[in-house]
């Protein structure tokens, strides 16, 4: 049993690793917070069934890379690879008609059994931003400008936005006729994947990876050529909307996500800073998918960002930690107990605050202060805990400007001047 290790494509992460995420995780929830989207969260494990019909049959997702097993009633169950399905499964089971205009976020493990690489695992993070009920375009830029606001926010270098339309159903019913005849012309020089997905989901050919299937693709038809002039019209606002907001783009007519439900606006952000697998935010519009899964009628867009991706990414400057406040060295029975009572009392000021458990000597809990680059000191000891009092100090070399002060444990107005002085407001 010596040899337990973690499974493959899943990760530990420790406290020092962890300074980054958090921070990232802070700032994504300011900004969603100042945007007016509120939280959901729903179930890690769900009914097969749910992403089968949510996500499409015909879609690697759901073919080749979710974990579905059997639980002891027999059900088939899927741990999430994604969570707009779940979102919308949610609000269905709950009644969406009650409330059908809301701005909602959710984060959290996913996963998908998928080749391991540097920002994605088989266990990974997303953070997913659902706008339910909204129709117009404006609501289309509105989601644009928020994922690539957060991104710039968080320092992201090289960004890129990438959009395409895919129409509504009436579209891509046309577009797919004169596809599926160029198809079948073309077959034989395909990769064997996009060859079995021609009578399963042809437009899931476009997301093939293949070098020499991109090339054949590059004269096939194109999506937007089949347009109604309402969609063209959709597309059009949104472009010129964009522009007014200052948010370059390019146009990728090959652009249609990995996921059956996506309608009219499909987007990407990516960064060059991360190579070949430049992802780091995708999304788009999926009118139809509350409605094929037995809701009402609810036209809804929504994005999602991996924290993976967004962790190597994001500024070196994040991964600083926050310096304790105060570190409180003690010693002997009586000290380590007052000691206890004052770390409570001065972390509601929020501050951070260090109590040494380790009963090491004197100078051994000193450097520790001084390795955690403590702003300050409260030193207790017997002579302290005789005389009901502790030292509180800045840790620096002792001069005029910074002499210690005894200060009693019942004298709370001294404290809180000293802490005022010295560390609140700096």
């Amino acid at each position: 049993m010596n040899n337990l290790k973690n499974l493959r494509g899943t990760v530990d992460l420790f406290p020092d690793q962890l300074i980054k995420w958090q921070n990232v995780e802070k700032i994504l929830l300011e900004q969603l917070s100042r945007a007016s989207i509120k939280e959901i969260r729903t179930p890690i494990l769900e009914m097969t069934e749910l992403f089968i019909r949510g996500i499409g049959e015909g879609t690697d997702v759901v073919s080749k890379e979710m974990y579905t097993f059997l639980d002891r009633g027999e059900r088939s169950c899927t741990l999430r690879p994604e969570g707009t399905a779940s979102v919308a499964r949610a609000l269905i089971q709950n009644g969406i008609s009650s409330n059908p205009l809301q701005k909602l976020w959710y984060m959290g493990p996913m996963f998908r059994y998928e080749r391991p690489q540097a920002g994605r695992q088989r266990q990974f993070h997303q953070l997913g931003v659902e706008f339910i009920g909204y129709e117009s375009v404006r609501s289309d830029v509105e989601i644009i400008a928020l994922a690539w606001d957060i991104l710039k926010k968080l320092g992201i270098k090289e960004l890129n936005l990438e959009i395409n339309t895919l129409g509504d159903l009436s579209d891509r019913l046309n577009f797919q006729k004169h596809f599926l005849k160029w198809l079948k012309i073309n077959k034989n020089a395909l990769d064997l994947d996009s060859q079995n997905r021609i009578d399963k989901n042809p437009l899931r050919i476009f997301d093939s990876k293949n070098i020499q299937t991109k090339k054949i693709l590059e004269n096939a038809p194109r999506l937007v050529d089949f347009l109604s002039e309402k969609s063209r019209k959709r597309y059009s606002d949104l472009k010129k909307q964009l522009e007014i907001l200052k948010i370059p783009y390019l146009e990728n007519f090959n652009l249609v996500r990995g996921l059956d439900y996506y309608t009219h606006t499909a987007f990407e952000i990516t960064s060059g800073a991360l190579g070949s697998q430049a992802t780091v935010c995708g999304g788009g519009r999926y009118d139809d998918l509350i409605k094929q899964m037995g809701g009402p009628n609810t036209p809804a867009i929504g994005f999602a960002i991996g924290l993976e991706r967004l962790i190597l990414l994001a500024g070196k400057e994040l991964e600083i930690p926050r310096n304790t406040d105060i570190y409180i060295i003690n010693q002997g029975l009586i000290a380590e107990s007052l000691a206890m009572d004052l770390s409570r009392k001065l972390r509601n000021y929020d501050l951070l605050v260090e109590l040494d458990l380790s009963g090491a000597s004197f100078s051994k809990q000193f450097k520790k202060a001084n390795k955690l680059k403590s702003k300050s000191i409260i030193v207790i000891g017997d002579d302290e805990a005789a005389n009901k009092e502790f030292i509180i100090r800045l840790f620096d070399k002792a001069s005029n400007e910074n002499k210690e002060l005894a200060i009693s444990f019942e004298d709370d107005i001294t404290l809180e001047k000293w802490l005022s002085n010295n560390l609140l407001l700096k």
